[in-house]
């Protein structure tokens, strides 16, 4: 018998609990969004403090302009990262973490130190 999915696309008796395994859950949107190629480096590097879009660009190496917008504008879409426009002169405009987006940070720094150790171990 096929399950009826909620119109959140979220599974469980209650529409209101998230289940990142829901094809259509916002939950699953928001880690495959975290978890992309740049999402995880951006959200790294904010976790760093502020930045403004070049100089983040500069320390997420490889990433293109157009890609790490895109990624830039889904983190804020979701709630992650925060873009404030400053209205002096010239204008400028930086990006820095909300606070869902400064927890989900902190646990993708620890997971890049353990990664980091180990190849640094694997190499001796």
């Amino acid at each position: 018998m096929a399950k009826e999915v909620p119109a959140d696309g979220c599974d469980g008796d209650d529409a209101m609990v998230a289940d990142v395994f829901a094809r259509d859950c916002a939950s699953r949107r928001i880690v495959e969004n975290i978890a992309g190629k740049w999402g995880i480096l951006a959200l790294a590097a904010l976790h760093e403090g502020a930045y403004r879009f070049n100089a983040l660009r500069r320390r997420v190496d490889g990433v293109s302009e157009k890609m790490l917008a895109q990624t830039l504008q889904a983190l804020e879409r979701d709630g992650l990262v925060r873009r404030e426009v400053y209205t002096t002169i010239p204008p400028h405009v930086e990006y820095s973490l909300t606070p869902f987006g400064a927890r989900v940070a902190a646990a993708i720094v620890d997971l890049i130190e353990m990664v980091e150790a180990e190849v640094n171990a694997n190499r001796r």
